[in-house]
């Protein structure tokens, strides 16, 4: 007798629907509570978030729900769509914790566009593991998958109804994901999707997931209102107004500097930290030198990380509040990178400049094989490109190149630039002091003692890490500004740290939180004095011939990643775009103006330029920028070419 083959469904279609829509959204709760679980570290976190907006969670878990459904329904399994919406949710949340526990700040929109060199990443990040709560996280969401597996039949829509079903089900959920169905989820869950927030903020908030859903959904850039060709030709005649009733002051040089830009890479004056006490002071070139040169307090944008960020607003002028939200800065358009001329074309294009670039690591990261030839440097050195020089300095320092040894190969690329006639603009990206911080990085060498009353031994091992790799790039520094000190060539230094390094102790917390400096890792506890002292470095610029600073020497100024390079075409006397003489004028009211925070010209800083205490030609100023790049990077471009013109 022929078996009779079992039946793929069970019970009226009505019921399986209800099943099938109450399974996925059971399954979607389970997911958002599982992401945050896996974030927070902690289930009271999860249900003190809950109790404070319920809304949040529901309404993530109404989208996981939406996917799993939706995917459900397509593959005819919701046990196996429940497993793939599990496992992205998890990948996501385990992305999250090491991004936190690198730099201490969440994942944002914007860091999918590193997707694809996570691995380069998670290379310079160091050893990495997944917390204990990941693994039950993954258990408990696995057990649910079962017990969708063990009902399947009863979530299972076949034939005409399934196409239906999924029909349906797809255009609600690519509804979900848009602006217009994000404004009607908004208005129904009491989430706000008009207002721009930075990652911390918004990441403590809504969540992880619901976060970058928000951030995905925020509408586009908004243009100015009533922009059209008529109002960009009055932003222009406006510039061309200001620039000519008060004109940047700049003396030209009886002669043209050789620039060489040094990103040392997360140097600060750590002897400003509390409670460590040095034998000897670890930046003795670098306090020498400030006698000599222009100095002071470098605001950055970030904190532990973001380096490549940092060099494409220092040389190109733009930040991430510019952009719309979830926009990476490193990987526009590629055309976008060629509409406004860079800081290095304000040499190169005068003529008389070559343009250079010397990177101590591969070139992997950040795009910079793409952007960099845009912004105008013919040649882009990296780790291997070096390694082939015959220089006297040893090659490695910890895990990467010293940075002696690329401030070595960059002198004899500055030879060979002033041999052929030129003038070079070298910009410098070290590596010897990048994190990890590993005990051993050093092989457990540190030069100089420090003690510390706060701090355990364990920790005090990994602050000695942090204490040799800056006393490595101060001596260094030393060697470099030596050797121009010997050169016939006039040059300029410009030498900053692009951001602090977020220094990990034993326990997970930072050494700034051990040592009082601010109450967490988690930015959205700081007070805004507490962010702009964390979020800032050191600089200097220094010249081999005193006169190129134009009387400057030995004076204090703060500066910021966007502002030192209109301070540097300041002082080389340099004819700059209209561009580049409107970004002088916007950097002696503004600073740093990102989604953290904001800093005047003063150095006060404000939680935005909304809220800070400008003058109405301030504001102005700010505008005009805001007008230019609009038109520039989302417009029609109207009055780009323009821009790039000199000041008439």
């Amino acid at each position: 007798m022929k078996r009779r083959k079992r039946s793929r469904t069970l019970g009226p279609l009505w019921l399986r629907l209800v099943m099938l829509l109450g399974g996925s959204l059971c399954m979607g709760m389970a997911v958002a509570v599982a992401v945050q679980w896996v974030v927070t570290g902690s289930v009271g976190d999860i249900r003190e978030w809950f109790e404070k907006w319920p809304t949040y969670l529901l309404l993530t878990g109404v989208l996981c729900g939406a996917v799993v459904f939706t995917l459900g329904v397509l593959l005819g399994r919701l046990w196996l769509s429940a497993l793939l919406v599990s496992a992205v949710g998890l990948l996501l949340a385990l992305v999250d914790y090491f991004k936190t526990t690198i730099n201490g700040t969440p994942l944002a929109l914007a860091d999918f566009g590193l997707a694809t060199q996570l691995g380069d990443v998670a290379g310079v990040a160091g050893e990495l593991h997944p917390p204990e709560d990941f693994w039950r996280a993954l258990i408990a969401l696995c057990i649910c998958a079962a017990l969708l597996f063990l009902f399947r039949r009863l979530t299972a829509v076949t034939g005409r109804a399934r196409f239906l079903t999924f029909s349906i089900s797809l255009a609600l959920t690519l509804g979900l994901f848009s602006a217009q169905g994000a404004q009607a989820a908004g208005a129904v869950f009491q989430v706000d999707v008009n207002t721009r927030l930075d990652a911390a903020n918004s990441h403590d908030t809504y969540g992880l997931l619901l976060s970058l859903w928000r951030d995905s959904c925020l509408q586009a850039k908004k243009s100015p209102e009533g922009y059209s060709e008529a109002y960009m030709q009055d932003v222009l005649a406006r510039i061309d107004e200001i620039l000519a009733e008060d004109p940047v002051s700049r003396e030209e040089p009886a002669v043209r500097p050789n620039v060489i830009m040094v990103l040392s890479e997360s140097f600060y004056d750590l002897t400003r930290l509390p409670d460590l006490q040095f034998e000897q002071d670890p930046l003795e070139n670098f306090h020498t030198l400030e006698s000599e040169s222009i100095s002071g307090t470098f605001h950055s944008h970030y904190l532990g990380y973001g380096t490549g960020y940092l060099e494409m607003s220092m040389l190109y002028g733009i930040t991430e509040l510019d952009l719309g939200t979830g926009t990476n800065i490193c990987f526009l358009e590629d055309d976008i990178y060629d509409r406004l001329d860079a800081l290095p074309e304000q040499y190169t294009k005068g003529g008389g400049y070559t343009a250079e670039m010397l990177h101590a690591f591969d070139n992997s990261l950040y795009n910079r094989t793409v952007t960099y030839p845009r912004l105008g440097f013919s040649k882009l050195l990296f780790h291997e490109d070096m390694k082939q020089m015959d220089l006297q300095e040893p090659l490695f320092g910890g895990y990467y190149m010293r940075d002696a040894y690329l401030y070595e190969a960059a002198l004899n690329e500055m030879k060979e630039i002033n041999d052929s006639g030129e003038r070079a603009f070298l910009y410098l990206i070290t590596m010897e002091n990048h994190q990890p911080f590993n005990a051993d990085k050093f092989d457990y060498l540190c030069q100089i003692d420090v003690t510390s009353d706060t701090l355990s031994e364990e920790d005090m091992a990994i602050v000695r890490v942090m204490l040799e790799g800056i006393t490595r790039a101060d001596q260094a520094l030393g060697k470099l500004t030596d050797a121009l000190r010997n050169s016939p060539e006039p040059t300029i230094v410009v030498y900053f740290g692009d951001h602090r390094p977020n220094l990990f102790m034993t326990d997970g917390e930072t050494v700034y939180t051990k040592l009082g400096l601010c109450p967490s890792n988690d930015t959205v506890d700081w007070t805004l004095e507490e962010v702009e002292d964390l979020y800032s470095t050191d600089y200097l610029i220094w010249a081999n011939d005193a006169a190129l600073l134009q009387g400057q020497a030995g004076t204090r100024r703060d500066s910021s990643i966007t502002a030192v390079g209109p301070q540097l075409l300041e002082l080389t006397g340099q004819p700059v775009s209209r561009y580049w003489a409107l970004l002088e004028k916007v950097s002696q009211v503004s600073l740093t103006n990102i989604d953290r925070y904001f800093v005047d010209g003063t150095g006060t800083p404000s939680t935005s330029a909304e809220t800070a205490d400008l003058s109405d030609e301030a504001r102005e100023l700010l505008q005009l920028r805001e007008d230019v790049l609009y038109d520039a990077l989302y417009g029609q471009q109207y009055i780009t070419a323009a821009m790039n013109e000199p000041v008439p």
